[in-house]
């Protein structure tokens, strides 16, 4: 619930640019940013009321400046553009030497202008004045504990960003994008198997138009309401429903595609030996069916990932199965090494496909971050021996896996090899 733009769960790609390069704001007059609740002008205390009477510019969306009377700020008022990010960096020179103050909902450092902020200009650059959060708000009613709370950001994200989340008996919050994503939301919970789930809608938090309105998400039919709202669940799982958690190992039957996907058993090791943590990046090399990406990105929701693949038809079906999978947000690109391009160096390489590609591994290995992790598979005698010689150059540890699998044999049950796979595990130290 949150009409700030740029508010976001992390960085856009515009931001993390302008991170690279801030924009110099002096610190003895630094921007104001003041959170300002459903309201308005009544919940502000004095440090932000004399902020914005002090202004001579005032930033926020039209909903936002029209909470704040004229007679106590006489400041040109300027409404977001769209799309905001790109722009900003200007908007912000065009009133440089001006006391500028800007406005957010709530706590601006909440999925919030504030953080997008906080890394164009700097921290020191910034007086944030904050107002308790839709989330702080939403316990509050519910009596749920907020430190237990997870939230999930659907504003200017994929819907499906919530799905990771989702798990039998947990509760968590969605912020809204606007007032038809609690019926889009139950939609998405009745395709995944959590119909009976209970769904509640505040809109309007704090304010005298504040509303509660609750049912289950299978039988979700009130009429769309404020599109300043959050949706809170307490998620009850179907029967039937197949149990997916953010630990790697996912069924093989989660993904569609045509076969080519790193079997679960191997997927689990795999993972685990790419080390994902949080905000981490991974490129996968080789993605098939984007099986490594997609476990690695669900293992918190900061990590990201890039998947190079030769074939379309293979790329559109990783973008289908990380949509379904709830990481919509991987980036898939062609044929490596010629897809790198000017992408940041990663935290960890995975090549799963194209490993005796003349100069794939020098091509890897030269763009990854020193003290990154490098893990390489192979079921090929050809691949095997390229990984052997690689080990005896740059260190690192050699595992060979066996997996078996029960299968029936006639009335009885016998246990059916899977290829062997060679698994090279490197961190980059030089």
């Amino acid at each position: 619930m949150t009409d700030a733009p740029g508010g976001t769960a992390g960085p856009s790609p515009e931001v993390a640019q302008d991170a690279a390069h801030p924009v110099r704001w002096p610190v003895d007059s630094p921007i104001a940013v003041i959170g300002i609740g459903a309201d308005g002008w009544d919940g502000l205390g004095g440090p932000a009321r004399r902020e914005l009477g002090a202004a001579e510019v005032l930033l926020g969306s039209g909903r936002q400046l029209a909470l704040v009377p004229v007679p106590e700020c006489g400041a040109e008022r300027v409404s977001w553009p769209s799309p905001l990010v790109p722009a900003l960096r200007g908007l912000l020179e065009d009133f440089r030497g001006k006391r500028i103050a800007v406005l957010a909902s709530g706590d601006p450092m909440f999925f919030g202008i504030g953080a997008t902020l906080a890394r164009l200009v700097g921290a020191p650059a910034l007086r944030v004045l904050p107002q308790p959060s839709s989330a702080s708000l939403a316990c509050a009613r519910l009596g749920w504990p907020l430190a237990e709370t997870p939230v999930v950001s659907a504003v200017g994200r994929r819907l499906e960003t919530v799905l990771p989340e989702l798990s039998d008996g947990r509760r968590l919050l969605v912020l809204s994008e606007d007032e038809h994503t609690p019926a889009r939301l139950s939609d998405l919970l009745v395709r995944n198997g959590f119909g009976d789930s209970a769904m509640t809608v505040l809109e309007q938090l704090g304010g005298p138009a504040e509303r509660v309105a609750a049912g289950v998400a299978a039988g979700w039919n009130l009429p769309p309401g404020d599109a300043l709202n959050i949706v809170a669940l307490d998620c009850v799982a179907d029967p039937d429903a197949r149990r997916l958690t953010r630990l790697p190992g996912l069924p093989d039957a989660a993904y569609t595609g045509d076969g080519q996907l790193t079997k679960y058993e191997i997927r689990t090791l795999t993972v685990a030996a790419l080390a994902p943590a949080p905000g981490e990046l991974l490129w996968d090399v080789g993605g098939g069916s984007g099986t490594i990406a997609i476990e690695w990105c669900r293992t918190h929701s900061a990590c990201r990932a890039v998947t190079f693949e030769r074939l379309e038809s293979r790329r559109l079906q990783i973008t289908a199965n990380a949509t379904a999978l709830g990481v919509p947000g991987i980036d898939v690109r062609g044929a490596a090494p010629g897809a790198f391009g000017d992408l940041p160096a990663p935290d960890a390489i995975f090549i799963g496909g194209g490993l005796t590609q003349h100069a794939m591994f020098e091509s890897c290995w030269a763009r990854l971050r020193h003290g990154g992790r490098l893990v390489a598979n192979a079921v090929t005698a050809e691949s095997e021996a390229l990984l052997t010689a690689l080990a005896a150059d740059h260190g690192g540890t050699l595992r060979r896996y066996q997996i078996y699998r029960a299968e029936p044999l006639g009335g009885f049950t016998s246990w059916r090899p899977q290829l062997p796979v060679t698994q090279w595990v490197v961190v980059k130290s030089r």
